[in-house]
């Protein structure tokens, strides 16, 4: 991980997790459903851009690594956990 770019993740983390908070107070009142479903919207458009900020430092420093190193073992390895990654997001 990128260590100059933790602390704005871990920064964009807390918000979400107070937004989560904010959402369990909305249904603990009764919130109306579409205010409660727009405030999830916005948790899941969060934590999709922590997610994709982790991929670009995982292919910036990881992967990169991994090709620089010309170990091809450890390039492969790196390939396979992309791959993994990205058949779990598909399902």
């Amino acid at each position: 991980m990128d260590r100059d770019n933790k602390p704005r993740l871990l920064n964009r983390l807390n918000r979400v997790e107070g937004q989560v908070r904010g959402i369990a107070r909305m249904v603990e009142e009764g919130r109306y459903c579409i205010d409660v479903l727009t405030q999830l919207q916005a948790v899941r458009a969060a934590l999709a851009k922590v997610e994709t900020e982790m991929l670009r430092d995982h292919l910036g420093h990881c992967v990169e690594g991994a090709i620089v190193s010309g170990d091809k073992d450890e390039q492969r390895r790196k390939a396979a956990e992309l791959i993994l990654l990205l058949e779990r997001a598909a399902r």
